[in-house]
């Protein structure tokens, strides 16, 4: 089922156009990553979807309804988002923050209740990070900052979730832990997932599709797809770097 379409969407900021015609969809159920190089429009593209920029062309359709046709309350019961950087407040808890998840079933004052604190704590807890429940979020990490971010995101409960490169920060380990965490949340809970990564290699494992940003234009298709059809190596191999089409792994040559 489509949760989300992209019409003939141009995406950027004022007179400067990142991406022009864009047409795409994401299905309930389905993990996708996102890839393209540094400044092609990625995270642009996710805010513009996310509804924080306005489209300079086309249509975001989600579940059958305009974005433009959202309140912001409405479309946070809908989306959660997890952008790049620090979350903006000091001085709190990290179940305080994470509990900042469930402010559109809160009501005007933001109060818990029992079910919220529960939804609170399996979120710290599915990110690994519930025994980080009272430290003050200043004192965190950068990969334990991120994963808050996340739980915050799943304790939001909505069907889709965009992310902005969530395994930066973290330590290899945590970055595969992360990426199987959100393809499982998509394939056993039907979630709409969809990342911006520089992981390829882990992106070509996990996703069960790929929107490839490259030069003005959207490449879609699942990972076999796009290395079949050379797209994939187009992006990645460089003169000290070849792409093994057939094994779909990356190689530095020697």
């Amino acid at each position: 089922m489509e949760s989300v379409v992209l019409r003939e969407l141009s995406i950027g900021y004022r007179d400067t156009k990142v991406g022009s015609e864009i047409n795409a969809s994401l299905y309930s159920g389905e993990f996708t990553c996102l890839l393209g190089s540094n400044g092609v429009g990625k995270s642009t593209l996710l805010k513009t979807i996310s509804g924080f920029i306005k489209p300079l062309a086309g249509d975001v359709v989600i579940d059958d309804v305009n974005i433009n046709d959202y309140s912001a309350a409405k479309l946070a019961r809908k989306i959660s988002v997890v952008l790049t950087g620090k979350p903006g407040v000091e001085n709190i808890s990290v179940g305080e923050l994470v509990g900042m998840g469930r402010y559109p079933f809160t009501g005007f004052w933001g109060t818990l209740n029992k079910d919220d604190e529960k939804i609170v704590d399996e979120s710290l807890d599915m990110v690994g990070v519930l025994k980080l429940k009272t430290r003050m979020v200043q004192t965190l990490s950068d990969g334990e900052r991120q994963k808050t971010m996340i739980a915050k995101a799943l304790a939001q409960h909505t069907q889709m979730i965009f992310l902005d490169e969530p395994t930066a920060f973290l330590d290899f380990p945590s970055k595969i832990e992360m990426m199987q965490l959100l393809q499982n949340l998509s394939h056993h809970l039907g979630k709409t997932i969809l990342l911006s990564t520089h992981d390829v290699e882990q992106a070509l494992q996990l996703a069960d599709k790929l929107w490839l940003m490259n030069d003005d234009k959207m490449c879609i298709g699942t990972p076999r797809e796009l290395s079949a059809n050379d797209t994939l190596g187009s992006y990645i191999e460089r003169d000290n770097i070849e792409f093994d089409k057939k094994n779909m792994i990356v190689k530095i040559k020697s």
